[in-house]
């Protein structure tokens, strides 16, 4: 098999992809210490035609050279906004009628292979901190809590990597509940 080119993949510029049909999902970063981490965030939900990514707290803001080694451009695609208050951001969510949902291990998370995503749906899917997760407030005001699945001796995976997990299985879930 031969590796396609750059030119070969098809890919939207940033003018289309800006006025593209996005997938109904937001991002919240909620006090994000990586760099590399929000870059790849951007790169990944570029990828997916996300909606837009919320920046809250301590998390990082284009531009900025260890986003945008990780990001390739992404920040330049992606709508974003940064905010102070995570809490606020899912708030305003909440009135709009979106489907907030932390990722974070709680008592009676819905595993994510078990949530039932709806076509008719918006989401916005918040992710915490590298040490301690999603803030208790944040996960409070959510309207649903979803764990990823796992089963090694770890007890969380690095945020880039969740972020790709969840938007896949939720990219994979919508693509399925579309009528022909």
């Amino acid at each position: 098999m031969r590796k396609l080119k750059n030119e070969e993949l098809t890919r939207l510029d940033i003018a289309s992809f800006k006025t593209a049909v996005k997938m109904p999902i937001v991002i919240v970063l909620d006090n994000i210490r990586s760099l590399n981490n929000v870059g790849s965030v951007f790169r990944t939900s570029d990828a997916f035609l996300i909606e837009k990514i919320y920046l809250c707290g301590i998390t990082a803001t284009p531009p900025h050279k260890d986003i945008r080694k990780t990001a390739l451009g992404a920040t330049e695609s992606v709508q974003w906004q940064y905010r102070k208050q995570t809490l606020a951001v899912i708030q305003e969510y909440n009135e709009k009628g979106y489907e907030t949902i932390a990722i974070e291990q709680t008592e009676n998370a819905t595993m994510l292979n078990e949530y039932a995503v709806s076509a008719s749906a918006k989401y916005v899917l918040v992710f915490g901190n590298e040490v301690k997760g999603v803030q208790q407030e944040v996960v409070d005001s959510c309207k649903h809590v979803v764990e990823i699945p796992q089963f090694g001796t770890k007890h969380s995976l690095n945020i880039s990597v969740s972020v790709g997990l969840v938007i896949w299985n939720f990219w994979e879930k919508l693509k399925h509940k579309k009528s022909p």
